[in-house]
């Protein structure tokens, strides 16, 4: 068994270019397929993403609107009962909302279907990692789904109602009406929401990196002021111009840097340890056989 194993590694790595092209190939076409899954999927169940999903950050009933009022009840003032007056969102083309649905829908997959599409690429380089590499791999495909799940649902839940209620009571007359188009409204909720959730992907980021010798803590420590105004700038980028929404953003973001840093001493030390051992085991003391 275990020769079979190492022949079926040796010719992994010996695979050609178009060989690896071939593979990648396949390992695209399956995370195409698991896209168009759920989005077919999404397509048929139009009724809740719109009502239940899309739409529901923008009712007074939808859980972080009423937390917030409720606490702003507890405080005593009303600034915080958000989007409490109602808006109507129209349709201007005679297609559109047909092309909004399929759109709603190849988002919806390309968001529920992005475990596959990590797992499938990790599977693509997985004969080219070491035993141990490859466990840290499958660990951190958990984890970057997890992180990307979290980014969207922090986006939705917390950032979408703050935007949504900023953007659509800014006024800059009393005479002019804001009547929302659907695709705007889909556009900036899908926009944020996928945002947060590549930007969540900070730690994995740093894990990789770090992996291959493009940062270590050391440098993430010294350029931490640098990136303080990096953070607020993004926070500025995916929020509503406003310094609530901005320090809402910020402060999930200032841990992740945190913990990035952690997970990039950790990797460190763990290449320190096996080159360490590395060394170890080659003691230039003692005579190294060779086999022909």
């Amino acid at each position: 068994m275990a020769l079979k194993s190492k022949k079926r590694k040796k010719s992994e790595a010996e695979m050609s270019f178009l060989e690896h092209l071939e593979e990648l190939r396949w390992h695209i076409i399956r995370s195409i397929l698991a896209i168009v899954v759920f989005m077919v999927v999404a397509f048929v169940f139009k009724n809740i993403i719109f009502d239940h999903v899309i739409l529901a950050p923008k009712d007074p009933g939808f859980f972080t609107n009423r937390i917030l009022c409720q606490l702003g009840h507890m405080l005593g003032t009303d600034k915080l009962c958000i989007n409490t007056t109602p808006f109507e969102i129209i349709n201007i083309k005679m297609a559109g909302q047909l092309t909004t649905h399929i759109t709603v829908a190849m988002v919806s997959g390309l968001i529920l279907a992005f475990p596959f599409i990590i797992r499938e690429f990790w599977l693509f380089f997985k004969p080219a990692l070491h035993t141990n590499e490859a466990q840290y791999a499958r660990g951190a495909v958990l984890a970057s789904s997890l992180l990307f799940f979290a980014g969207v649902l922090f986006g939705y839940y917390m950032l979408a109602p703050l935007s949504i209620h900023f953007l659509t009571s800014y006024e800059v007359s009393m005479d002019v009406t804001n009547q929302i188009n659907i695709r705007s409204f889909i556009g900036t909720l899908s926009s944020i929401c996928l945002a947060t959730g590549v930007i969540f992907e900070l730690p994995i980021i740093a894990f990789f990196l770090t992996k291959i010798g493009v940062i270590t803590p050391e440098f993430m420590k010294k350029y931490r002021k640098h990136s303080i105004v990096v953070i607020l700038i993004l926070s500025a980028i995916i929020t509503p111009p406003d310094v609530f929404s901005q320090l809402l953003v910020s402060i999930p973001l200032f841990f992740l840097y945190e913990v990035s840093i952690h997970i990039s001493k950790r990797v460190v030390q763990k290449k320190e340890r096996d080159y360490q051992e590395f060394m170890n085991d080659n003691d230039p003391g003692e005579t190294v056989e060779t086999t022909s």
